[in-house]
């Protein structure tokens, strides 16, 4: 792992650098997206100090999952932080170009945090994305979408690039709310084997817009991560 804190002004989360990075564009749709809440956010120099002990605890633990679940990947995550100011709360997980898993976290995500158990959540369920080669089979999914729409589309008698695009879209957006469940439930065990409270972590979702079960949506309906995070911690 690696792992870099500096502290330019120890009230300002812009001098917290984890390695920075800008968001990639290409990547699939964030995956953690946090709004506005009722609980009281965290001082500036709190969370700076809540992401700093989380990342140490967890990556740890989520690279000992990844090398007994995942043993033909590359298990040495790298921590970064999107320094820009401007971006809203998110995270994300993509890889670089070695095949290095990368986590990546915006300046807001890490502010709007109420606490440690919920960065130890987004931390784990991002990691769980990489370990369950999420990138990869999305990819494969959409294709596989893509090429059976164009059949339909040509048997009978319509655009058949269009029935590709549709195809790609679907097949990508299902398969994707089934990725967000499956690292909702590894999250939850990364984070509780770290020694934080997935339950609590997972709190986060009463603060984004519940997506429902859209049928084009990316993500589950809010109530059905949250029964999935209580579910498994109660088996752990």
């Amino acid at each position: 792992m690696r792992f870099m804190l500096s502290i330019l002004a120890a009230a300002s989360l812009g001098a917290c650098t984890v390695e920075t990075a800008e968001t990639p564009a290409a990547q699939p749709a964030p995956t953690a997206t946090v709004g506005t809440s009722s609980p009281p956010k965290v001082s500036s120099r709190t969370a700076v100090a809540n992401f700093k002990a989380v990342v140490q605890q967890v990556e740890p633990v989520a690279e000992r999952e990844c090398r007994a679940r995942a043993p033909d990947l590359n298990c040495d995550f790298k921590i970064v932080v999107d320094e820009r100011t401007n971006l809203p709360p998110n995270a994300f997980q993509t890889l670089d170009k070695s095949g290095r898993p990368i986590l990546g976290f915006t300046i807001a995500l890490i502010a709007d945090a109420r606490n440690r158990d919920e960065i130890a959540f987004v931390m784990g369920h991002e990691a769980a994305h990489h370990i369950s080669k999420h990138l990869a089979k999305q990819q494969q999914t959409a294709m596989g979408g893509a090429i059976l729409g164009g059949i339909i589309a040509a048997s009978v008698g319509l655009d058949v690039n269009a029935g590709q695009q549709l195809g790609g879209t679907v097949g990508a957006r299902a398969y994707s709310k089934n990725n967000e469940l499956e690292a909702d439930a590894l999250g939850t065990v990364i984070s509780k084997r770290a020694g934080y409270n997935p339950v609590r972590g997972a709190e986060f979702f009463t603060r984004i817009p519940d997506p429902g079960d859209r049928f084009l949506g990316t993500h589950p309906p809010n109530a059905s991560r949250v029964e999935t995070v209580r579910r498994v911690n109660s088996q752990l």
